[in-house]
């Protein structure tokens, strides 16, 4: 496509001499912006979908994909129904849940609100999230009717650990011939887990079924059963399965979609906005690349005209400037990449070292609900951005390349 004398010519412009530093200083700062941009996007983007797939896998891993629900009330037959939608397809499991919001409290004087959740022993050790993420104590003695789970953050909250007493204190009171009083129970931590979220590590604890049913005087019945599926973006199909196969039973069903739709939207409208945003620092660079070559055509008049009358045509005098500014553009965006890759591969090892460095936290759990920055690389955003960045250096190549073309060497021997 490019001769070997336009190759030349074209590498030769890009060179400073003594005289057109000013030019080249200009296209440096070219393809500084274009790798700047060009990595960016690819850093941001990568954080935004790592943020999304964590929260996803977080709330959906700890609160499963769908809840089904009595329509006033507790389920009462919740082993029959649970064995129902146990038997549909694309359902993995279907779990009896009883749940109730408590106040935890300890005798160092400790206390905070949360979230008790009453599961079958079998049930909890299959869930990855909790089972496999154990920091402390076993899940051996989750048993019986005075053993609980808890977070470590809570546990850190409470300053208490595996072995100490934690007291229930249920806003639900028991009533009696002297008025309502509230229902406390205490009860052992036998392991204490970290799902990796700041809300579930901080307010969420388990007890086994039948002490949750006694605790929350819901004997025989369950709140709710949380059901996971092989698909979670299936989701709807699923509902109306199930709805199908519990047509007897007065229920409602709750999916994840419905429960978490506004917090995931918000998370997509800022993952749009940054992308526009970003691509402006792109979009810049290209004009940056623009006024550099059209210094360029402007410095290399004299050049053009002698080149023209020793017999280069127009096309190979336009070759030679959409060579030049390409390669700006192109050495740009392959910078751009790779920086944004290796960026992106060791983002928390950077994350870490910068907080080192610091002294300060840049990522807070309290904040991004997260305990690590994440980061996953969608191929196909990459190939869009630095896709991207080539066409937008080459489109800017155009029109400077065309006035070069244009110039009439008679002018240009004239003015030289």
């Amino acid at each position: 496509m490019f001769s070997a004398f336009e190759r030349a010519v074209a590498f030769r412009y890009l060179r400073a001499r003594k005289g057109e530093r000013f030019v080249s200083v200009i296209a440096i700062f070219s393809l500084v912006g274009i790798a700047l941009g060009v990595a960016t996007l690819i850093i941001v983007m990568s954080v935004m979908n790592g943020f999304r797939q964590e929260l996803l896998g977080r709330i959906l891993g700890l609160n499963g994909h769908l809840g089904v629900f009595a329509d006033a009330g507790n389920l009462r037959d919740f082993d029959d129904i649970a064995a129902r939608i146990r038997r549909l397809p694309g359902v993995v499991s279907a779990t009896p849940l009883v749940e109730g919001q408590v106040l935890f409290t300890t005798e160092n004087g400790g206390a905070t609100g949360g979230l008790a959740r009453g599961i079958r022993p079998d049930d909890l050790r299959g869930r990855p999230l909790i089972a496999g993420n154990i920091r402390a104590g076993s899940l051996q003695g989750f048993s019986g009717d005075d053993a609980i789970v808890i977070g470590t953050r809570l546990a850190r909250r409470l300053n208490i650990g595996v072995g100490d007493k934690i007291t229930l204190v249920s806003p639900q009171g028991r009533a009696t011939v002297v008025g309502t009083i509230p229902r406390l129970k205490a009860y052992t931590v036998i392991a204490l887990f970290e799902a990796g979220m700041q809300e579930y590590d901080a307010t969420y604890v388990f007890l086994p079924l039948d002490a949750a049913q006694v605790y929350f005087q819901a004997r025989d019945a369950a709140t709710q059963i949380e059901v996971f599926v092989q698909d979670p973006t299936r989701v709807r199909q699923v509902s109306r399965e199930i709805w199908s196969a519990t047509r007897d039973r007065p229920v409602r069903i709750l999916d994840w979609q419905d429960s978490n739709s506004s917090f995931f939207n918000a998370v997509q409208v800022e993952r749009n906005v940054m992308f526009l945003i970003l691509t402006l620092i792109i979009i810049v660079a290209a004009f940056n690349i623009v006024s550099s070559l059209i210094m360029l055509v402007k410095d290399k008049g004299r050049d053009i005209a002698v080149l023209r009358t020793v017999g280069a045509t127009k096309g190979s005098i336009l070759r030679i400037f959409l060579l030049a500014g390409a390669s700006i553009g192109v050495a740009g965006t392959l910078i751009g990449f790779l920086i944004g890759m290796v960026f992106c591969l060791n983002i928390e090892n950077i994350r870490q070292f910068l907080q080192s460095l610091t002294g300060t936290e840049l990522f807070s759990p309290e904040v991004y609900f997260l305990t690590r920055l994440p980061a996953v690389v969608d191929y196909r955003e990459v190939a869009q951005v630095v896709g991207m960045g080539l066409g937008l250096s080459l489109l800017a190549t155009i029109y400077p390349s065309w006035r070069a073309a244009r110039l009439d060497p008679v002018e240009g021997l004239r003015n030289a």
